[in-house]
């Protein structure tokens, strides 16, 4: 087991080892359509548990995020958790896309972790960089 409080998840642990510049991470709510041939970690348990942000803060202290994509209709449609996104991600170079565009972009990721959030839009694709 990790110290320090690392992921406990292996499976997550795992696929963020393994990610390549450029390769992509989903962290998506829990009503994301996901195609059938991406991988879905569902970390759902009930509504709200874990929620996007407590997720979404784990996989950013293991991963070296290079930029990330949201829906443009994230803040809009749900505030509080787009302000959330946006505290965590900090400088992050942030690309907005259609809803829709999200959806189809999810079909390249490497994985999709789902929560339990019940917010709309509360999606976002990791871009994985590299630390040096």
């Amino acid at each position: 087991m990790e110290r320090n409080g690392g992921l406990l998840n292996g499976r997550l642990a795992a696929v963020i080892a393994t990610l390549g510049h450029g390769d992509t991470l989903t962290v998506a709510d829990a009503g994301l359509p996901v195609p059938a041939m991406v991988e879905v970690l569902d970390l759902a348990l009930v509504p709200g548990v874990p929620s996007f942000a407590q997720t979404l803060k784990a996989i950013l202290g293991r991963l070296e995020v290079e930029s990330a994509v949201i829906a443009a209709d994230f803040e809009e449609r749900s505030s509080d958790a787009y302000r959330d996104a946006i505290a965590l991600l900090g400088k992050t170079s942030l690309r907005s896309v259609s809803h829709a565009a999200l959806k189809q972009l999810t079909g390249d990721t490497r994985l999709v972790v789902r929560t339990g959030e019940f917010t709309a839009y509360a999606n976002v694709i990791l871009v994985a960089g590299v630390p040096f």
